[in-house]
């Protein structure tokens, strides 16, 4: 089915005292969204996909479901392609003026949530405030109203490749070797598994895989501990609005990319999906490898991050479809499985998308039986 692309914007008034992104003026913010439609096909009905730093217009999956006969928006936050200061009560913030603008500029009436990889924890903590809104502060204390904003609930969200958390992913991928984060590089060999001196190899005991997750969460709790002490200072010395940036380095070490049994799937060993994990461990493209203060504490902060896909997911209402790709080299199966245990929504589903990797760049022949999957579950409720 032929379909087109519509790139388009939108502004609104923003809070922040700052600003969070290159270019702009103070106190305004650019929504920056793409619509993808089948050109001879109407619809009442729209998938809205976003990411905390977006950039997914293109994927596989918009693009086929647009071809398929859906229509397809996405929507870029303001913090698109740089999640150095990003905060998550930000990003819903501007997916709350994308779903606003929509159903005035194109007149869709039901909106349905496709949440894809880092999306899918944005997308529950999207519809947990529109549900049920809280928040008028970002965890640093600046203002982000998700009251004052009057969110509008989603109709459904498809998690599909999605992670739990941009926290919790990250907790899962620390190195916990590193115990001083001025001296990254002096590395407690006894923990550090990609040092071929270490005495732990795969396949790990269970006492072992415990004491490397209690490291990880330590280790981000550290660095926690450490950013509130530093906004602390900066307040007591009198800069209230004061922010620093800092290197956060081996954010891609887990054991289920060198001992294939854990959280066993279709997934190649020895490998995640930025590639060889021991060079992106240290490499310049990671999670959290730059951030801030007020970042660190929104979107990565273990205890902190408001953007808790469990937590949200068990306070939401509206339909949810699970779609696990077996052959995730980024979410693995445990992170799709607690998504569909946590969501409290009467209407839940999970399906498996046998051998689909995280992009179905490696397998697109699989691509259409995901969108057939999606297109069933999707009229079964309507949403035509």
């Amino acid at each position: 089915m032929k379909f087109i692309r519509e790139p388009y914007g939108l502004t609104y008034q923003d809070q922040s005292f700052r600003k969070e992104t290159y270019g702009g003026p103070v106190g305004r913010v650019f929504v920056e969204c793409m619509r993808v439609r089948p050109i001879e096909v109407e619809s009442k009905s729209v998938i809205v996909f976003t990411h905390p730093i977006g950039g997914g217009a293109f994927l596989q999956m918009v693009t086929a479901l647009a071809a398929a006969g859906r229509h397809v928006i996405y929507c870029n936050t303001r913090f698109r392609g740089n999640d150095t200061a990003l905060t998550m009560e930000k990003c819903a913030l501007d997916l709350g003026a994308c779903i606003k603008d929509l159903k005035t500029r194109f007149g869709y009436e039901k909106v349905i949530l496709g949440g894809w990889s880092g999306g899918g924890s944005l997308s529950l903590f999207y519809q947990d405030q529109a549900e049920h809104p809280t928040i008028t502060q970002t965890p640093a204390g600046d203002a982000a109203d998700l009251v004052d904003a009057k969110l509008e609930p989603a109709d459904a969200i498809m998690l599909i490749a999605a992670h739990v958390s941009r926290a919790v992913t990250l907790t899962e991928w620390m190195d916990p070797s590193i115990l001083d984060e001025d001296r990254p590089f002096e590395r407690d060999v006894s923990l550090n598994i990609y040092d071929p001196a270490c005495p732990e190899q795969p396949p790990y005991s269970a006492a072992f895989v415990k004491r490397f997750r209690e490291g990880q969460i330590a280790r981000n709790r550290r660095i926690t501990a450490r950013v509130k002490a530093t906004l602390d200072a900066l307040r007591a010395a009198g800069d209230e609005h004061a922010e620093r940036a800092f290197v956060v380095n081996g954010t891609m070490c887990d054991v289920r990319w060198t001992d294939p049994t854990q959280d066993p799937s279709d997934r190649r060993p020895g490998t995640c999906y930025l590639g060889e994990p021991r060079i992106a461990n240290d490499g310049p493209v990671g999670l959290a490898r730059f951030t801030t203060l007020r970042s660190w504490l929104s979107q990565w902060s273990y205890d902190d991050t408001r953007a808790d896909g469990l937590g949200n997911a068990a306070r939401i209402s509206c339909p949810v479809l699970v779609v696990n790709n077996t052959a995730d080299l980024a979410c693995t199966p445990s992170h799709a499985q607690r998504l569909f245990d946590a969501v409290a929504s009467k209407d839940k589903s999970i399906t498996q998308i046998e051998g689909a990797d995280h992009y179905y760049a490696e397998r697109p022949d699989v691509l259409p039986k995901a969108v057939e999957t999606i297109t069933r579950w999707l009229e079964a409720r309507d949403f035509a």
